[in-house]
């Protein structure tokens, strides 16, 4: 590859910034979004589940800059009701096995355009969202069908920053991430 070539912007990561300029609310599906997908059994009735901190630091970054968060789940887990909770997040729909209900739902109670909407999801569950939001993401292990739809694809994989990755860059489209680092490098 040239050196010319290569100092070239991203078609794909433009668009993308084009797309997260205005939204208000980042929904997300959480295994193989905020966790790397697997499901860990410590016993009867008891489940854990890894969740990244780089993650949840750029969704409280979210929620500081005044942008709402919240999932879209088809698995109902008491942990992921604590790390929502821990996060702050507005819209909490677990048990979503039709998560077109769950989206129309939050859009009646945000009062939201589906453009002003991001999600992100990972595989066939999360197609029909992904397809009527603003601003749709998948992470890096996300499925094909849902890659190809995507408006934008992480670098990272979920549990692994992805999530961190697409809040990033809908607080760059929207301007709003130099502010919060000075706010975290000046104290």
């Amino acid at each position: 590859m040239s050196e010319s070539h290569s100092m070239q912007p991203d078609p794909n990561r433009k668009l993308a910034l084009t797309k997260a300029r205005d939204i208000k609310l980042l929904l997300l599906d959480v295994d193989g979004v905020l966790t790397d997908g697997n499901l860990l059994y410590t016993g009867v009735d008891q489940e854990g589940k890894s969740f990244n901190t780089l993650d949840g630091f750029g969704l409280r970054l979210m929620h500081e800059a005044g942008i709402d968060v919240g999932i879209i789940t088809a698995r109902e887990s008491a942990v992921v009701q604590r790390r929502a909770a821990e996060l702050k997040m507005r819209y909490i729909h677990q048990g979503a096995v039709n998560k077109n209900s769950a989206f129309t739902q939050i859009i009646a109670e945000s009062g939201l355009a589906p453009s002003q909407i991001a999600y992100m999801g990972d595989d066939w569950l999360d197609l029909t969202l992904l397809q009527q939001v603003g601003f749709a993401v998948a992470p890096a292990n996300g499925v094909a069908e849902v890659k190809k739809i995507a408006h934008y694809v992480t670098q990272q994989r979920g549990g692994h920053g992805a999530v961190r990755e697409c809040c990033e860059l809908i607080l760059e489209a929207q301007n709003l991430l130099p502010a919060l680092l000075r706010k975290y490098t000046i104290r």
